[in-house]
């Protein structure tokens, strides 16, 4: 059938109609709120960044989560910024971390809320890098016993699932073996499986004040030219035991998430970083798109794509408008 016969428009005539045939939808339900920690009582040091984003101490994590919880977000995954860094990031893996004692703090006050916990080095090493460094290169077997200390220590201080980001080969076979050989067998594991050396993470190294001292992460993270690559990459993540896998960033990498999804039978998560937060804050600042509609159609974007949920900073945003 065609036009006359057929006029597609019939079905958008109104909003009720529209709602009606509606093929993507959102929902509160599909968000996760990242959060930044740091020592301290009292501290909310505003991201110059990321309008709206804080690093915040344990105190106002704890509002932060009460907030959340009550506008129905499932929960939130959590980045350090530590009391010192030094070359091996010791205190990624510290039992009295920040992200440990921030676990704690949260689950005393809010048991059954979510907490994700972030797994990487590049937080907590003074060289700004994800491994352990030797010379110039960044050491990938090696990183591996330290990230599986990392997650073990985060699945003792409480967390609900954890979520290695380094893109070390074999990170989530360590990460699992740990788990598993500690009585942590029921904690999943969120991989950061097709993770893209993006330019659009600038204000989260902000944020957790974490750029490289030298160099940069080409060298581990993904080149953003590949998609066979990320379906490699999370193929072998499933095959070592991931229970969720990640694209990251969403926006300029729809098609990978849709490929994701529509080759493994696995939860696809997405996660719309700092870098597409930012530039729809600052256009919305200086007038040039509505801000709030830019939100909701960036998100049902990523929804639509494939993702069953996505970890965005416009979540507390978004559920009130939902």
């Amino acid at each position: 059938m065609n036009f006359p016969q057929l006029r597609l428009r019939r079905l958008r005539k109104n909003e009720r109609i529209r709602r009606l045939v509606r093929e993507t939808s959102l929902s509160v339900d599909d968000f996760i709120y990242p959060l930044f920690v740091r020592p301290g009582k009292g501290v909310k040091i505003p991201i110059s960044s990321m309008v709206g984003q804080f690093q915040l101490s344990i105190d106002h994590i704890i509002e932060e989560v009460e907030e959340a919880d009550v506008l129905g977000i499932p929960g939130v995954i959590l980045f350090g910024i530590p009391e010192r860094k030094d070359e091996m990031g010791s205190e990624a893996y510290s039992d009295d971390g920040i992200i440990q004692r921030a676990v704690r703090a949260i689950k005393e006050e809010s048991p059954d809320f979510l907490v994700i916990t972030d797994v990487c080095l590049c937080e907590y090493t003074s060289h700004g890098h994800c491994g352990v460094v030797e010379g110039d290169q960044i050491l990938n077997d090696p990183t591996l016993e330290l990230l599986a200390k990392q997650a073990l220590s985060h699945a003792r201080a409480g967390a609900d699932m954890v979520a290695p980001s380094d893109m070390m080969d074999g990170r989530v076979a360590a990460v699992r073996k740990a788990l598993d050989e500690n009585g942590y067998s029921e904690t999943p594991i969120l991989a950061y499986s097709a993770k893209f050396a993006s330019s659009f993470y600038g204000p989260f190294r902000e944020a957790v004040e974490s750029a490289p001292q030298f160099g940069d992460r080409k060298s581990y993270q993904m080149d953003f030219a590949n998609a066979h690559e990320a379906l490699r990459e999370v193929r072998l993540d499933i095959q070592e035991g991931a229970d969720i896998v990640m694209v990251k960033p969403a926006l300029p990498y729809l098609d990978v998430i849709s490929r994701v999804k529509d080759e493994f039978d696995i939860p696809v998560a997405a996660y719309n970083v700092s870098g597409e937060y930012a530039m729809i804050k600052a256009a919305a600042h200086l007038g040039w798109i509505d801000g709030e509609r830019a939100m909701m159609e960036s998100l049902l974007s990523i929804k639509r794509a494939g993702a069953d949920f996505i970890l965005t900073y416009f979540a507390k945003e978004a559920a009130k408008r939902l």
